[in-house]
């Protein structure tokens, strides 16, 4: 079994069925803190700002008692509207990104906005991006980039995302093509890439030094194959249970830590299985297998 030195293990609220700041058929955050911290985890992502406390002496006093540090930031954005969402967008990143320097953080995970509602299919906008739409998708995101490291020292990982303009080969290739290495690295979902017809390995072997973080996670390619026959959006396809437990999906996780073990740096690696909305008790044994399967893959 290979050692991966390199790869930092933890998990997310997400993992929790947390996808929103407040809803009362979620875990209350203590609750998530006490279960992530009993898993075997050391690292954990912020999750929906609110959602965790977000005062950062509260906050520092909660996880450091359970022995747990933060890894990164979640923020979602419509940066292909151009300069015209510049300052709506920025309020929303300045809160998460203060709040991830505060707890010791070198990440922000920018998830670009859906073209379709996750929760009831309702098509948002055309799910293809015009030229001039791409140019303002990179250059804004490289402006947001610049200042997110300018004013408070973290890493814009960009995260591709089933249901958003940045989802498969073609559309993740295009936008690290056009985006500066030095400001813009990818946080590459294993999942999601899967989902949307990626393969993960390549990608790394093909683009190592663009990833900056990873999102672990597995489809389960039996209902996979349903929600693209049925053109599912992806709020229903996650109820359904498209994303899986550990090792009974896909893509196999072994051969991508062992991808990223050889980019020889550091390099998170976040357990997000999507599971919303779940029950209460689901998630803590589902967290310990996987923390142990993750174990027995020398991570």
């Amino acid at each position: 079994m290979t050692t991966l030195s390199r790869i930092r293990i933890g998990s997310a609220p997400d993992s929790w069925g947390v996808w929103f700041p407040e809803d009362p058929g979620q875990v209350p955050w203590s609750r998530f803190l006490d279960e992530v911290a009993d898993s075997g985890y050391e690292w954990i992502e912020l999750g929906p700002y609110g959602y965790l406390p977000s005062d950062p002496a509260v906050l520092r006093a909660e996880t450091q008692r359970r022995g747990l540090k933060v890894s990164a930031g979640t923020v979602f954005t419509g940066l292909h509207h151009g300069p015209s969402v510049w300052d709506k967008t920025w309020a929303h990143v300045a809160d998460n990104a203060a709040l991830a320097q505060a707890m010791g953080a070198e990440h922000l995970v920018v998830i670009p906005s859906f073209w379709r509602d996750d929760k009831t299919g309702e098509v948002l906008e055309d799910r293809t991006l015009t030229p001039d739409q791409w140019r303002q998708l990179t250059l804004q995101t490289e402006r947001l980039a610049y200042e997110v490291r300018e004013r408070y020292g973290l890493r814009v990982v960009v995260h591709p995302h089933a249901d958003t303009h940045i989802d498969d080969e073609k559309n993740v290739t295009r936008f690290l093509d056009a985006t500066d290495s030095d400001l813009v690295s990818l946080c590459l979902d294993t999942g999601h890439y899967a989902y949307c017809g990626g393969d993960n390995v390549k990608l790394i072997e093909t683009y190592g030094e663009r990833i900056g973080y990873l999102h672990l996670k597995q489809v389960d390619p039996a209902v996979l194959a349903e929600v693209r026959a049925q053109e599912m959006p992806f709020g229903p396809a996650v109820a359904r249970g498209v994303m899986c437990e550990p090792p009974t999906g896909v893509p196999a996780i072994e051969p991508v830590l062992a991808a990223a073990q050889k980019l020889g740096v550091d390099l998170f690696a976040i357990v997000e299985q999507d599971m919303y909305p779940c029950p209460p008790d689901k998630p803590l044994p589902i967290a310990r297998r996987t923390r142990s399967y993750l174990r027995s893959c020398g991570a």
